[in-house]
Formats: C-alpha cells, sequence, structure tokens
C-alpha cells in the first residue's frame, strides 16, 4: 500500500488524560524505559539503556534548543493575544544569524485571540539587566495557515535571541494543560541543547543525563549530534482520513560533514536515533545523498526531500547503499566547499518506508492520529499496537514528559 491510502483511523487508541504526564519526573534517567526487540517487551529505566544498545553502536542525538516562542501581549481592556513564533519570514541560511538580529524581525506565527488585534500595534514591556524595553508588534500579512507579524524593539542594541529569552513563555505542547512554570525553561530543554530554534523539544532526549553518557561511553557506544529545528507542525493532529490528504511540515536541518563521516564508518555498528527528529535527519541525507548521485549538478535546494518523491519517483527504484549515497553527499558538498549543509525536509515516514541507514529507535509515547505515531508503526510494524497496549496497561506516562521506549527494526516479527 502507498503510505497516501493509509486510513489514518487505523492509527487510533485511546489516550486516558490520567495517562499523560503534565510534569517531568524529578530525576531525568528514572524514567520507564520499554524494550521492544525481536517480537519481546522488556522494562527497566533510561538509566540503564546502555545495557539495551549493540556494544559499539552508534546513537544519534538532536541538539536543538527550545526557543521561548510564546509571547503574551495584555490590551488596556485586559485581553490577552498571543503570538507564537513558528519560523523567520526571510530565505535563511543560518538560524543562529536570524537570531542575532536586532531592533526588528519578521516572523511567521500562530496568533491566539487575532480577532481582538484591533488597533497598529501591540506593545509589552520588561526589562533586560536593568533596561526597561519595549516590544512592539504589528500584523503585516495574513498567511492560509499563519500570519506574519513584524517585532520591533527599543533600545534596539539586544538580539531576538535576547528578546525571547527575556519577554517569551517556554512553548509547551499544547496537551500539557497547564502554564508553563520556571523549572520548565530547563526541564523542557535536553542537557546537551546547544543550537536555538525549536518551538518544541526533541523529548525523547529529555530522559539523557551525564550518567547515561558515561555509561555508553563504558559500552563503546559512539554518540553524535544533528540539528532538526522542531517546529510546532510537529504537533498538527491529521485531519484527512486518508495521508494524501495531510501536507507534512517542512523543518531546517543542519548537517555537518564531519557527522557524514562517522555515519559513514558507524554503518556496520548500527545505527539508533533519539527521537523522530533525529530519524527523519538521517534518513534524508540518504535520499540527499542519492540526489546528488542522479543529479550531480544540484543544487542545495534540490537536495530538499518533499513529502512523498521517496515513494513515487525514481529515487525509490535505485538501491543504492547507505555508505554509496553518503559518501556522494560528502563528495558533493566538499566540491561546493560546504563544511554545513543546511536545508529543509518534509519527507514523511510511515508504514511501508524501508529504512537506509537507521536500525533503532528511542522515543517517546506520541498522540494517537499522529506522523510521529506513523514513524514509530514504520519502525515497529503492526506491532506498534502491541507496544502501545503494553505501555496503557503497565503505567507508562505518555507523551512530551511521559517515559519512552526503544524499538529496534525487526517489524517483521
Amino acid at each position: 500500500m502507498h503510505p497516501k491510502d493509509i486510513s489514518i483511523s487505523n492509527y487510533d487508541y485511546f489516550l486516558p488524560d490520567e495517562k499523560i504526564a503534565f510534569f517531568p519526573l524529578e530525576e531525568r534517567d528514572q524514567s520507564k524505559l520499554l524494550i521492544y526487540k525481536n517480537g519481546e517487551i522488556n522494562e527497566d529505566i533510561y538509566l540503564n539503556i546502555a545495557n539495551h544498545l549493540p556494544s559499539k553502536c552508534f546513537l544519534v542525538f538532536n541538539d536543538t534548543k527550545v526557543i521561548k516562542a510564546r509571547i503574551l501581549f495584555t490590551k488596556d481592556t485586559g485581553a490577552v493575544i498571543e503570538i507564537f513564533c513558528l519560523e523567520p519570514y526571510e530565505v535563511i541560511n543560518d538560524y543562529a544569524v536570524v537570531l542575532q538580529k536586532k531592533k526588528s524581525v519578521r516572523w511567521k506565527c500562530m496568533i491566539g485571540g487575532a480577532g481582538k488585534w484591533k488597533q497598529k500595534y501591540l506593545e509589552k514591556k520588561f526589562t533586560i539587566d536593568n533596561d526597561e524595553v519595549t516590544l512592539k508588534a504589528e500584523l503585516v500579512e495574513k498567511l492560509s495557515d499563519a500570519y506574519v507579524a513584524e517585532l520591533s524593539w527599543s533600545p534596539g542594541e539586544y538580539s531576538f535571541a535576547e528578546i525571547l529569552e527575556h519577554a517569551g513563555k517556554t512553548p509547551l505542547p499544547p496537551y500539557i494543560k497547564r502554564d508553563a512554570g520556571e523549572s520548565d525553561a530547563e526541564r523542557y530543554q535536553t542537557i546537551y541543547s546547544k543550537y536555538e530554534g525549536s518551538v518544541a523539544a526533541p523529548t525523547a532526549g529529555l530522559h539523557f543525563t551525564e550518567r547515561i553518557f558515561s555509561s555508553l561511553k563504558e559500552k563503546n557506544i559512539d554518540t553524535g549530534f544533528v540539528t532538526l529545528h522542531v517546529g510546532a507542525g510537529t504537533f498538527k493532529p491529521v485531519k484527512s482520513e486518508t495521508m494524501k490528504g495531510h501536507e507534512m511540515h517542512a523543518e531546517w536541518i543542519d548537517v555537518s560533514n564531519f557527522f557524514i563521516r562517522q555515519l559513514i564508518k558507524n554503518i556496520s555498528n548500527g545505527i539508533f536515533c533519539v527521537g523522530t527528529t533525529s530519524v527523519r535527519t538521517v534518513e534524508s541525507l540518504y535520499w540527499m545523498g542519492v540526489k546528488t548521485m542522479l543529479y550531480p549538478n544540484a543544487s542545495i535546494e534540490e537536495l530538499e526531500v518533499q513529502q512523498w518523491e521517496v515513494y513515487e519517483d525514481d529515487l525509490f527504484k535505485n538501491p543504492f547503499s547507505a555508505e554509496e549515497a553518503l559518501h556522494s553527499l560528502l563528495n558533493f558538498l566538499h566540491d561546493k566547499k560546504i563544511v554545513r549543509l543546511f536545508t529543509k525536509t518534509k519527507i514523511i515516514i510511515a508504514p511501508g518506508y524501508q529504512f537506509k541507514i537507521v536500525q533503532g529507535l528511542i522515543t517517546n509515547f506520541h498522540q494517537p492520529k499522529s506522523t510521529l505515531l506513523l514513524l514509530v508503526a514504520a519502525m515497529a510494524g503492526e506491532k506498534w499496537k502491541v507496544i502501545y497496549e503494553y505501555a496503557l496497561n503497565n503505567n507508562f506516562r505518555f507523551l512530551s514528559y511521559g517515559d519512552g521506549c526503544l524499538i529496534f527494526n525487526n517489524h517483521g516479527n
């Protein structure tokens, strides 16, 4: 079956509110871990995850950092309008450069209470290092799925990253039905987060601690880092009856040539990904490599992976090995004197997808009828239902602050 024909109703399950984790555990690495391998389920905690991974395998993490993307403006009437900053509304080559902009920026946003926005400007005052800062928001354009807002501030010496840090709030997912507290600024962030740009955490990594990284090193498990800036589209529910009617969100990835060399070196040892975002990034690299083999004169923009192309065009028919594809991508970047690949992917990984590089997935338990659950089902096969039923019946906590699972790519069982 083509993934376009998948009925999302087949990827539904009942998730009671009491199974959703509204707060993280006190200690990250004490979260429960379900291990699914060779058709069998076992339980442990994240602290012991190294015991369940193959020795010398390669573990991939997403080192994106969550920005405080929610800015609340209170009108004189007391009405609150929320601007949720999604991504820059401009051509960008580096997220860090955009976040260092001063005086003003234009961002694609979601707006809560847009109908109450009657005046030209919304205004918010706050302090940075005892300086009073005035932030203004102006509605510039309405898009089909969002808005464009211009945010300007005075004094203009501060970067937009600093403005967000002091004026914004941690963007907890919509299913965590509470206000973000001070502790969320630290807990809704992985300990290895580095590059700002996400509006949602790569939550599979929230469980990892220095103790776990030490245990991985003891078992000769190497680690590597990619950056995929998680967009709000990760929570976008599938509303169409079949996947054909769902538009997959595009997300920015930033990957170093050094990481690609790490992948090539470790393919025979087994590649495991922490989080669905890492999986999407690594598998996208394969297809980008295939494109460089088929179209050596392609531009960086033409390497972008579209939603359905890996299922439909010549890319899918060419049985290139992972090593061949990655070597070709590396040579392509070298010829263009590019040391970091910064581009977008819209790849949808759903049942029917054949993984080219990734042999295992560490991830949280995801929402019913979500593209994240489809990715899990692509890895686990129909046994995803068994995994989720077990988790529901054995006191596992669900969604972003919940527990997680280690799934080996063995869905033939």
